[in-house]
């Protein structure tokens, strides 16, 4: 991995620390220039009762990558970033391993951003489609 990509994922899993994304353990793996990856692991702590992943926390990892994807390819230094919808599609169950989220810019405007983000398992199967829409506002 050269230094770029490197110095980018360090300071997404640096911002990470006292949150919830540690909290459920995502980690940001791969970026590019259209997109960011980040995994987390499905265990107790992400699983419903009867022991499947649970739509919220795909759902918070789908945001967390699109939030990330939005922080680092717009302005951060004047800008904040915020989701401001978020829809989700789950069409496969996961029990155990990891999963996947890769966010991809479908639209880069000067105030909102539109991210799909798909979810896979290590297998690359497909598991959640989201869709992210985020706003970028100046900061005082």
């Amino acid at each position: 991995m050269d230094d770029y990509k490197e110095k980018i994922l360090k300071v997404c899993n640096e911002s990470s620390k006292n949150t919830m994304m540690e909290t459920l353990q995502i980690e940001f793996v791969d970026v590019g220039a259209d997109y960011l990856v980040a995994k987390m692991p499905v265990n107790s702590k992400v699983h419903q009762p009867d022991g499947v992943l649970h739509g919220g926390a795909t759902v918070a990892l789908a945001e967390t990558v699109g939030s990330m994807a939005s922080y680092i390819f717009l302005d951060a230094q004047k800008m904040f970033i915020r989701g401001i919808e978020i829809a989700a599609n789950h069409v496969k169950g996961v029990r155990d391993g990891e999963v996947f989220a890769k966010a991809v810019i479908v639209h880069k405007g000067r105030t909102t951003q539109l991210w799909d983000i798909k979810i896979t398992n290590a297998e690359g199967d497909l598991i959640s489609v989201c869709k992210l829409t985020t706003i970028a506002l100046p900061k005082k």
